[in-house]
C-alpha cells in the first residue's frame, strides 16, 4: 500500500506539471489489466466521491468509456451518446456520472506488453467546452506522447516494487556504503566530494553505485537517486 501511494504521488506531480499550461483540467490516468478487470490502478483528480462509488461498484466492466478504449488505439471524444459495438448504450453509468459533471470527455488509449489498457481521459466541462476540446485536440500528439512517458514511469515503479517486496524485510535495500553514497549524490555532492567526506575513492563510488543501479533496475545513476528519493528509500547519515 505504501509502494502504491509513493507511485501516485510521482505520477500525479509529473501529469500536474506537464498539463500546468493546459489550465485547470480534470483528467484521470487509469490503468486495468486485460487478464483481470478488477485490477485497477489510478490517479485522478476526479470529484473523490464519483471515484470511490466507480471503484466500489466496479463501474469499469459496464463504462462505455472503458469498453471503447479496448477497441481503440487512436484517441477518441465522448459524451453521453456514446455507443458500442452494434448500437450497444450503457446509459446507467452516464445517469450516475451526470451528477458529478462527468458527461463529455476525450480519452487517450495504450494498450502495453503486460496486457494492460491505459488510459488518460480529460473532462469536458460544459463551461469551457470549446476552448478545451480545441486544445486537446491541437496537442494530441504531445499527449499521447505524455501518456505514454507516464506509463513508463509506472511500469518502472512497478517494477521496482515488486522487488522490494521480493526482499526479505530483514536485508536492508542497500548496503551502509551504498545508502551513504546515495544520500551524498541526492543531496547533491560530486563523487569527488562524497569520497573526501567518507574517504574513499572516486573508483569505489562509482563501484557502489553501479551496483546500486543494478539492484533497482534502472538505467543510470541519476534514475537511481531519483527514485530513491521519491520513493524514500535512502536513510538519513549521521
Amino acid at each position: 500500500m505504501e509502494h502504491e501511494d509513493n507511485m501516485s504521488d510521482v505520477i500525479r506531480k509529473h501529469l500536474e506539471a506537464a498539463l500546468k499550461d493546459f489550465g485547470e483540467l480534470i483528467w484521470a490516468y487509469v490503468v486495468l489489466s486485460k487478464k483481470d478487470m478488477s485490477y485497477m490502478f489510478g490517479v485522478t483528480n476526479y470529484p473523490g466521491e464519483w471515484v470511490k462509488r466507480y471503484k466500489e461498484e466496479g463501474l469499469q466492466y459496464t463504462d462505455p468509456v472503458v469498453i471503447t478504449a479496448l477497441n481503440r488505439l487512436t484517441p477518441f471524444s465522448w459524451d453521453e451518446n456514446l455507443t458500442i459495438g452494434a448500437g450497444f448504450h450503457f446509459s446507467e453509468l452516464f445517469d450516475q456520472a451526470r451528477e458529478f459533471g462527468i458527461t463529455n470527455g476525450y480519452t487517450f488509449v495504450l494498450h502495453d506488453y503486460n496486457n494492460n489498457l491505459v488510459t488518460l481521459s480529460f473532462i469536458i466541462t460544459s463551461d469551457r467546452k470549446a476552448e478545451i476540446r480545441q486544445s486537446l485536440i491541437n496537442n494530441k500528439g504531445d499527449l499521447s506522447v505524455l501518456l505514454a512517458s507516464v506509463h513508463e514511469m509506472y511500469l518502472a515503479l512497478v517494477s521496482l516494487s515488486e522487488k522490494n517486496t521480493a526482499i526479505s524485510e530483514r536485508e536492508p535495500q542497500f548496503t551502509e556504503r551504498e545508502n551513504e553514497i546515495l544520500y551524498w549524490a541526492s543531496v547533491g555532492k560530486t563523487y569527488q566530494e562524497t569520497g573526501m567526506i567518507l574517504g574513499i575513492t572516486t573508483r569505489t563510488i562509482k563501484f557502489h553505485m553501479s551496483n546500486v543501479v543494478k539492484k533497482l533496475g534502472v538505467a543510470n545513476s541519476r534514475h537511481a537517486i531519483r527514485l530513491g528519493v521519491e520513493l524514500q528509500l535512502i536513510k538519513p547519515v549521521n
